[in-house]
């Protein structure tokens, strides 16, 4: 599994705005719906309202490549202009191994 995380800055809202025009135009969902997608859900940082968190996991590099040329990256493109966001990107890896944290996380 791949895991992106996704931060939108922006200014007056426009972060906010933009995930919420992607929750409310299908956008959202269609990305949801691609083969391989396993998460895609927008956070607001507490201690930042200017900024939004994307979290976008995906079972496979493929997977992510198929998207990277689906249709909805062109929509996704012009509503991060529409709103002058910027982004800043970490990437993530799940390992297979059992995680050592595990014993502090509370289920």
């Amino acid at each position: 599994m791949i895991t992106v995380h996704l931060l939108y800055h922006g200014r007056n809202g426009s972060a906010r705005a933009f995930a919420e025009e992607m929750e409310h135009s299908g956008i959202a969902n269609a990305i949801r719906a691609e083969t391989g997608n396993l998460q895609y859900r927008y956070f607001v940082p507490l201690d930042d309202p200017e900024t939004v968190l994307l979290i976008d996991s995906w079972a496979d590099q493929g997977a992510i490549d198929r998207h990277h040329k689906s249709p909805m990256m062109g929509q996704l493109a012009a509503l991060r202009e529409k709103y002058d966001l910027h982004m800043e990107a970490a990437r993530f890896t799940s390992l297979d191994a059992p995680q050592s944290d595990d014993k502090y996380i509370r289920k």
